[in-house]
């Protein structure tokens, strides 16, 4: 049980205790369970069909589909009144986590139970959510999310698919052209944003028997070949107005907050993924021999592997704390009446950071993970070389890290407001780390000032600004993330049973404070107040009283003797 804590805790701004926080060491035999039957679901059923996936047999990935369906997995998190399970969103993120093994028909999944579903569970009318959740749900009916186009890719809201109200208003007629749809060639159900009338943009549920609906040839993709991914084409398509979702003009409203929520899916997919990669490496790390003895104990491998470990356990932590901030809000949202818009939004910027920090440590881990495979990683018929190329678009789906990074830096520079004290650090186990906690919130504080100080706030052109200052919130919200998670273990279960998640903060605050550093030393000219950022970064660079390689040769042991991510 998490205790009582203020409403609306800002991570940048109050004081946030380990018991404010949902971490995995929380789990409930619920949460255990629903992972355990995920898991059987992807490996059994799943990962023996992905040749045939990756072959686009797409038959087997619809009936795949009705399998999660049957299971309750694509309800998960779907209100009871609506047919789902309403299992929470810490319950949607162990699924989204597990089901990433799956590789591409992760992609077709999360479609399904994401941008598919929710823009009609969270802003249908009920008469749309009569009609077609409960097809959705079960998987008998696949749905897609049909935003992109060709001339708006980040900008979404530039786009050209026009719709006109009929003459005898039981229509709108649509035209235009949705690029990369994921789901397209098997999809039955497409939510459609178009502007009435050139101005007003709006949902709409397109159906795909309507005449004048087709797709195009399947794209040739660099990774997540199993997915489907293909051009909506609609050429004087009737929709009848009982199909717009919401409002006319407020389809952004349902874009924006439906997104949120897939970045959130994204980074727990990302999570699992990276676990995957190493347990994959460091399996691969014992089975090869070089020189007489096993890859994985050689150092340098050892470094590779305990960095992977590290920066998955900070992303874990992160994830997991932003699903149960989320979870806080629908909880809230049932006593407040607040409408699902509202409540989305309060955790837009955790989404952005969680999608960013997962996107990038996915990519990281497993690079590092084809050079422990060496020549084998770079071959067809290895899985790391599979999740290589599937990995790298997760950098661009959902809105791209860069645009995610100024949705940041645009957020915290509307909110903030002036630190009036600074808590006492009192000594224990983590009292560095939470020195440098604090002067990474300092230097975001002066960062901030600075850029009022100095007229830096349009963030379309202070771009380098902004990923300066999304990256100082990531850290600290990771940093935050990873002692809290920590601290709270050690309240649980003692601090010898939990060696390698207090190894795992204690260098992840050093190294990335280190980094956060140099770059404040190439951004004080440009922000032109030298001496307080000269005064943080020196404090922020300073070296560690422990020994950092015998720490990581102690993390990358522990999960070599596991073969698995452990912590």
């Amino acid at each position: 049980m998490l205790t009582e804590k203020k409403n609306h805790q800002h991570f940048l701004y109050d004081e946030i205790l380990p018991d404010h926080v949902f971490t995995p060491e929380d789990f409930e035999d619920e949460h255990k369970m629903l992972g355990d039957m995920a898991t059987k679901f992807v490996m059994n059923e799943v990962y023996p069909k992905l040749e045939k996936i990756e072959n686009q047999e797409f038959w087997e990935t619809v009936n795949l589909i009705k399998r999660a369906g049957e299971l309750g997995l694509i309800g998960a998190d779907i209100p009871e009144e609506q047919g789902g399970l309403e299992l929470g969103k810490i319950c949607a993120t162990i699924i989204s986590e597990k089901m990433a093994v799956g590789r591409s028909f992760s992609i077709t999944f999360g479609g399904q139970t994401g941008i598919g579903a929710l823009p009609i569970a969270y802003f249908g009318t009920r008469k749309q959510k009569e009609e077609y959740l409960p097809d959705i749900l079960t998987g008998e009916k696949i749905a897609a999310y049909a935003l992109t186009e060709p001339s708006s890719g980040t900008d979404a809201m530039s786009v050209r698919t026009n719709a006109v109200l009929s003459d005898c208003g039981k229509f709108y007629v649509v035209n235009g052209e949705k690029q990369w749809i994921t789901n397209s060639a098997f999809a039955d159900i497409f939510i459609v944003y178009a502007k009435v009338d050139g101005q007003k943009f709006t949902a709409f549920i397109v159906e795909k028997g309507y005449e004048g609906v087709s797709t195009s040839p399947e794209e040739k993709k660099m990774g997540l070949k199993g997915s489907s991914t293909r051009s909506l084409i609609l050429e004087n398509v009737r929709v009848p107005v009982d199909n717009v979702i919401g409002e006319v003009g407020r389809g952004h409203i349902i874009a924006f907050n439906v997104l949120n929520i897939g970045r959130h899916k994204i980074s727990a997919t990302s999570l699992g993924t990276a676990k995957r990669a190493i347990e994959l490496a460091v399996k691969y790390a014992n089975e090869r021999r070089q020189f007489g003895q096993a890859l994985s104990s050689f150092n340098l491998i050892k470094s590779k592997i305990a960095d992977m470990v590290i920066k998955t356990f900070v992303n874990e932590s992160a994830v997991y704390r932003s699903a149960g901030l989320m979870q806080d809000g629908f909880n809230e949202m049932k006593i407040t009446g607040k409408d699902y818009g509202e409540t989305i939004a309060q955790y837009a910027m955790e989404c952005s950071i969680n999608k960013v920090m997962s996107t990038e440590i996915l990519d990281f881990v497993v690079d590092e993970a084809v050079q422990i495979h060496g020549g084998y990683g770079y071959m067809a018929e290895c899985e790391i070389e599979t999740l290589y190329r599937d990995s790298r678009i997760n950098r661009i789906f959902e809105g791209t890290n860069e645009i995610n990074r100024i949705l940041i830096a645009t957020t915290v520079a509307k909110i903030h407001q002036k630190r009036t004290e600074d808590n006492d650090i009192k000594n224990g186990i983590f009292q560095r780390e939470k020195q440098v906690l604090h002067l990474l919130k300092k230097l975001f504080d002066a960062a901030i000032e600075s850029v009022i100080k100095n007229s830096m706030s349009n963030f379309n052109s202070e771009q380098e600004i902004a990923a300066f200052l999304a990256d100082v919130v990531i850290t600290i919200y990771a940093v935050e993330s990873s002692i809290l998670r920590t601290e709270k273990a050690i309240q649980k279960s003692g601090e010898e049973a939990n060696k390698q998640k207090i190894d795992c903060t204690k260098v992840y605050s050093l190294e990335t404070a280190q980094q956060i550093a140099l770059r404040v030393l190439n951004m004080i000219n440009h922000f032109g107040d030298g001496e307080i950022f000269s005064r943080i970064a020196s404090l922020l660079i300073m070296s560690s009283p422990e020994n950092i390689i015998a720490v990581k040769r102690r993390i990358a042991d522990t999960s070599i003797m596991k073969e698995s991510y452990f912590c």
